[in-house]
């Protein structure tokens, strides 16, 4: 009987032991840098991009969510279809210069950016949308300014949290960056 129990103990810590071994998911705290507006933190941090071209200035703004262990591109975030670009509240984009990105013109002022993701190696849709200041849900077409392609590279390792970037800024030209999973769309950004 002690022999059967010692089997039994030995056969349940085998099955046990992977079990405890295996290293939960981490998740992202929740931060108070921003707050929705029922006055709760929100769970993907406020974050920019901000550049200058032909001596003005060029920014973005919007909220950073983490994978958190979620399948994004293709699971929690469908492709060929828009998404907000960020989470929580519509992205902002604010540009005091005329502006060519892609192959769309963009005249200085206020705008919202959605994109629609689509499997490598096609490209990306950048959106331009004329309606400011709604949540990121809140998507009206017939508002867009217009759309324009965006390239795509793989990143090597995956990227926990989204990330927008101007990178390889010069007098007049950069590139805007969107990074998350293993997933960079850019596109090029030229002042008129």
């Amino acid at each position: 009987m002690k022999s059967l129990r010692f089997i039994l103990a030995v056969s349940f810590l085998g099955f046990a032991i992977p079990a405890f071994a295996q290293t939960p998911c981490p998740t992202a705290p929740v931060t108070d840098h921003g707050k929705s507006v029922d006055g709760k933190p929100l769970a993907s941090p406020p974050a920019d991009a901000a550049t200058t071209l032909d001596g003005k200035a060029i920014k973005v703004h919007y909220n950073a969510p983490s994978m958190r262990c979620r399948k994004i591109f293709g699971g929690l975030l469908p492709y060929d279809h828009w998404w907000r670009t960020g989470a929580d509240p519509a992205t902002s984009f604010v540009t005091a210069v005329d502006l060519k990105i892609g192959t769309l013109d963009v005249p200085a002022g206020s705008y919202t950016l959605y994109s629609i993701p689509e499997q490598a190696p096609s490209s990306w849709i950048l959106i331009v949308n004329k309606q400011t200041g709604q949540w990121g849900t809140i998507y009206d077409p017939k508002q867009d300014l217009g759309r324009t392609e965006m390239k795509l590279t793989t990143l090597k390792t995956p990227q926990e949290t989204m990330t927008i970037s101007f990178e390889n800024v010069k007098a007049k030209t950069a590139e805007l960056h969107i990074r998350w999973e293993t997933t960079d769309a850019w596109v090029k950004v030229e002042a008129k």
